[in-house]
């Protein structure tokens, strides 16, 4: 009999995982990934880059790599983060890494003992959940309203308790809300964290992707001390499937992430590491940032449009600015969990809330997805799901 180690014998099979796999078949109108459309991947962009690769560094580009990553993708990241994020950085402060859930990984397990606790926004990302849990956390949520976390109340928990190693945050176009932290709420957060000694991971894969209003300084752009982690992706600017993030961190956390990811994977992907970096250098990545702002943004119009007119009164949701995802909340004696498998019956699919909160329970909530879906099947998708919560809500 093989023995496993404590951390796997925790896994378990999911059951909205066995479901979510029937939102596979073509029929299934699925709401439920994180997935960019994929008629917008710069495919003819990528072969004369491949072929660049190719014919300047051969044999050389395919070779093992720095464990850090390609210098010149990240001297190019580096010139992106200051024009798009504010932030000053240099090569040296950042990691390439096969992407940021990988980041995540990582900083979970050079940051926090077993016992020791995460702070999260509620909900907050399940991904980065699961990314956290093998090193046995205990998970506190911060209250968090329709502007973020709530900086009075995370001031209260960090005083309370010593044991806090970590505060994972996504100030913009939050996953699963669809939120976005306005400026006086991200000062007013980094002025609780001067006062203790903790560190703040700020995941931002949607910054670039905003349809309204206007950019919003990140967090690590106003961090005086040095605390913020800021992880950064290709995937929904570029291609997911290249698996490419970065990380920026002060140099202790640089030194630790390092070695660390050398016990990992020894180094991201030195071809596609060099994909990203002459794509930056070859082609117009701005024009393609919006054209993907245009198509997404034009889908959660119609997303949003469409549940004002399907949707039953007493269902609410956000209205986000940006990114990939809108926020469902159903009265509260209504489980989304419970009732999804008769809205797979109708062929269409959304997340189940609960599993966005790291101690669970909030099961009246749903995450829809409107990057993937063209605007047909949203409009259809989200009447057939508006047939459902009529009928629920009747009961």
């Amino acid at each position: 009999m093989v023995k496993f180690s404590e951390f796997a014998n925790t896994l378990q099979s999911s059951d909205i995982a066995a479901l979510l796999k029937l939102t596979e078949q073509p029929e299934v109108i699925s709401f439920a990934g994180g997935l960019p459309a994929p008629e917008l991947f710069p495919i003819e962009d990528l072969k004369k880059v491949d072929l660049a690769i190719l014919e300047k560094e051969g044999r050389q580009a395919v070779q093992y790599g720095t464990t850090e990553g390609y210098k010149p993708l990240r001297e190019e990241v580096a010139k992106r983060m200051k024009v798009k994020f504010g932030v000053e950085s240099k090569a040296d402060d950042i990691v390439i890494t096969t992407g940021s859930q990988q980041a995540l990984f990582i900083l979970a397990q050079i940051l926090v003992n077993r016992d020791e606790y995460i702070l999260m926004e509620s909900p907050s990302y399940m991904g980065a959940i699961m990314a956290f849990d093998p090193v046995f956390p205990k998970y506190t949520e911060v209250p968090t309203d329709d502007k973020g976390m709530i900086p009075e109340e995370l001031d209260k928990i960090l005083a309370a308790n010593d044991k806090i190693r970590m505060i994972y945050v996504i100030p913009d176009f939050q996953n699963p809300t669809g939120i976005t932290w306005p400026l006086e709420r991200r000062k007013a957060f980094m002025e609780v964290i001067k006062k203790y000694d903790v560190v703040v991971v700020e995941d931002d894969p949607y910054g670039e992707l905003r349809y309204d209003g206007e950019n919003l300084p990140s967090l690590k752009s106003m961090d005086t001390q040095d605390k913020v982690v800021f992880l950064g992706t290709f995937s929904k600017i570029l291609m997911p499937g290249l698996r490419l993030g970065w990380t920026i961190a002060n140099p202790a956390i640089i030194d630790k992430f390092v070695k660390f990811k050398q016990a990992v994977d020894l180094g991201t992907s030195t071809f596609g590491q060099r994909q990203a970096a002459y794509y930056m250098q070859m082609c117009d990545v701005d024009a393609h940032v919006k054209e993907i702002c245009a198509l997404y943004g034009k889908r959660r119009s119609l997303m949003c449009d469409s549940m004002k007119k399907y949707f039953p009164a007493e269902v609410t949701y956000t209205y986000p600015e940006g990114g990939l995802f809108t926020w469902v909340t159903l009265p509260e004696n209504i489980d989304a969990k419970a009732i999804m498998p008769k809205c797979l019956a109708q062929n269409v699919a959304y997340v189940p809330g609960g599993i966005f909160y790291p101690n669970g329970g909030h099961g009246n909530h749903f995450r829809l997805n409107y990057s993937n879906m063209p605007e047909d099947r949203i409009v259809e998708g989200i009447k057939r799901l508006g047939t459902v919560l009529k009928e629920e809500i009747a009961k």
